[in-house]
């Protein structure tokens, strides 16, 4: 059995991201945080565990632990540095775009010793470089953004990996300590967030992705916004009510989908002897009423929206009630003020297996009143994942920008399978509407 990562060590608050040593420290850390998980998370299960194919949705686990020594390795030690290529013939075998998860397992891919040893040789080169590399002179490196996005894509992974350990069938091999519960009064069900213009996206965050850039005003008017994310209990009472058997609250292509797949509760839901249960990394237990409703996709939170007389926030939506202070104005990194996450501000980094309970994180809510908005689960909202007005891509075309359009829906706020160096108050997250396996959940909105 395996404990959960510790908290992420690098929280400083942003005053210091000019300091190019502390800049340093930062990214030593991220790595090291990142790389430790990745252990954790390859290390819980055998040989022949890491190269099965738990679904056909996912990667085997050996080859996201080899890819995320291939990607350090082409963004570090090439193109940072400039050193020749280690393993040359196998970048194809790794690259993303070129092969499909489902035809993963056929690739001859490198063995779990193999993946294990190449990836720590990449890391001991790759620390290297971050201790020798001036972090101001290129915009690859200005304020260590290239060793951020490497440790953002580490942890990205890790979270990948976490959803095939959900798949995988088995008894549980991953244990960690439950999440606080909800302490002090009640929260309202709703609150107003009223109309008017806030800055959203970023110019300043020294490791956001292209996508979250630049900062630019939008005009959003006056809304109301759930509290927490939509809970299990209320979720239950959708299903109760033929959710999944009423035509009206569903999309042509969502009502598609229920019938195709003969869908009738969340993924890994099931009804016994009157109960819903569900399985949770190998663990089947009763559904919690008073926690976040997760692995629901795009069309289930939207069909039980509308049957709530609701809808899904915006993504503006979403982020003016997390960032815009109306006291001062201005929109902050996360919903708490500019500095980085505390265990008592969200529940991020896999410290917990589960989201905490609705009205947890007191210390965590936005000036609007709402929270849990970082951490937990991911809310899906209703727009398109599209560019925002000035977009550039950086460093490749195939991060964001190959993605855009409506096919994919944006995703806010990040889970409790989400480290703290991959969310933020800007992050934005995208998935097809059909996705379930993810850590995906959502809150309502209505015009006010």
């Amino acid at each position: 059995m395996t404990d959960s990562p510790a908290p992420s060590p690098y929280g400083r608050h942003r005053t210091d991201v000019q300091d190019p040593e502390a800049l340093r420290e930062r990214a030593l850390a991220a790595l090291l945080t990142a790389r430790e998980r990745t252990g954790l998370l390859t290390d819980s299960v055998d040989d022949h565990e890491l190269t099965a194919q738990h679904s056909p949705l996912m990667s085997p686990l050996v080859w996201d632990l080899a890819h995320i020594g291939n990607q350090e390795e082409l963004w570090l030690l090439r193109g940072v540095a400039g050193r020749e290529a280690m393993r040359p013939e196998i970048d194809g075998l790794y690259d993303a775009f070129e092969h499909p998860r489902a035809t993963r397992p056929s690739l001859p891919l490198l063995a779990p010793a193999e993946a294990r040893s190449y990836a720590a040789e990449v890391r001991g080169r790759a620390l290297d470089v971050l201790d020798s590399t001036p972090l101001g002179d290129r915009p690859l490196v200005r304020s260590g953004f290239v060793f951020g996005m490497i440790a953002q894509h580490e942890q990205q992974h890790d979270e990948t990996m976490l959803i095939t350990h959900q798949l995988r069938s088995g008894p549980a091999v991953l244990t960690a300590p439950e999440p606080p519960r909800a302490t002090g009064a009640a929260l309202p069900t709703e609150v107003l967030v009223p109309g008017g213009p806030f800055t959203m996206g970023t110019s300043t965050e020294p490791w956001a992705l292209d996508n979250e850039r630049p900062a630019h005003r939008r005009e959003v008017p006056g809304f109301f916004v759930d509290t927490a994310p939509v809970t299990c209990g209320a979720y239950r009472a959708f299903i109760e009510d033929g959710g999944y058997e009423e035509r009206r609250w569903w999309t042509g292509e969502g009502w598609a989908m229920v019938r195709e797949h003969g869908l009738s509760a969340p993924l890994f839901w099931h009804r016994d002897a009157g109960q819903w249960l569900r399985r949770r990394f190998g663990v089947t237990e009763p559904v919690p009423a008073d926690e976040p409703v997760l692995h629901v996709s795009w069309y289930e939170a939207d069909a039980y929206a509308r049957w709530a007389g609701r809808r899904l926030p915006t993504e503006a939506e979403w982020e003016k009630a997390a960032r815009h202070d109306p006291g001062s104005g201005r929109s902050r990194r996360y919903p708490w003020g500019d500095e980085d996450p505390t265990p008592e501000h969200a529940n991020l980094g896999q410290r917990h297996l589960r989201p905490a309970p609705a009205g947890a994180y007191a210390a965590g809510r936005a000036p609007s009143g709402a929270g849990q908005l970082i951490g937990d689960v991911w809310e899906w909202t209703s727009s398109d994942f599209l560019p925002y007005p000035g977009f550039a891509p950086f460093p490749y075309r195939e991060y964001s920008e190959v993605f855009f359009g409506p096919e994919h829906k944006v995703l806010r706020g990040g889970s409790f399978a989400v480290d703290a160096v991959a969310c933020r108050g800007t992050f934005r997250n995208w998935d097809l509407p059909v996705r379930r396996q993810i850590f995906s959940g959502f809150r309502t909105a209505r015009d006010a």
